[in-house]
């Protein structure tokens, strides 16, 4: 009986032995320790807040850092007025600053960009929801982060409700896309869709 219990007391003891060499600590208690912690601050310091064309207006651009989506403020060249083209060159000015590659400021506080040009905005067709916008890609041929950023930045800009009616050159129709906290915290899943308004009708 004694040789019995003196070959379990040997085994247990071997066992915390391989447990404690693996670097293991033992616990009794279940414990979720969830997500690895960023060591990317996703913010850039306050002297670099604007972080491009100093001569621009500022405006809010969402980029990539630490697998989501955070916004970072740039001057961009922004047109005043409320026209279809002011729009357009609005929507133009965002997509130029994902297209630009992130300041020494921005990747130091470890941000990137998806977003790869050339992009070049174009207005509504005949038949188009309202306040559509087109690009020269079909947007679902985008990746999937890129079209994340370009997303969340349009409506941050512009957009009352957080859609985005996109278009592409082709005949296909446009879409809308919204942009919620979960798109900006998983940019790689799909960007949820949405039903455009309707087209303008002529007076």
């Amino acid at each position: 009986m004694h040789r019995v219990r003196l070959v379990r007391l040997t085994g247990v003891l071997a066992f915390a032995a391989l447990v404690t060499a693996c670097g293991i600590r033992t616990t009794s208690i279940p414990v979720d320790a969830g997500a690895a912690p960023s060591r990317m601050p996703c913010e850039v310091s306050g002297e670099n807040v604007v972080t491009q064309a100093e001569s621009g207006v500022p405006a809010r651009v969402y980029l990539v850092c630490s697998s989501g989506l955070a916004s970072v403020e740039r001057a961009a060249r922004i047109p005043t007025g409320g026209s279809d083209d002011s729009r357009r060159q609005l929507a133009q000015a965002l997509l130029d600053e994902l297209q630009a590659q992130p300041s020494a400021a921005e990747r130091e506080a470890g941000f990137t960009t998806s977003v790869r040009g050339p992009l070049v905005v174009s207005g509504a067709r005949k038949g188009d929801p309202a306040g559509t916008l087109r690009i020269n890609r079909q947007p679902e041929d985008l990746p999937t982060v890129a079209l994340a950023q370009i997303v969340c930045t349009l409506a941050e800009n512009g957009s009352s409700d957080g859609n985005v009616v996109l278009g592409g050159p082709g005949a296909y129709p446009a879409r809308g896309y919204a942009c919620g906290q979960e798109t900006k915290t998983h940019p790689d899943a799909d960007v949820p869709t949405t039903a455009p308004a309707p087209a303008p009708t002529a007076s």
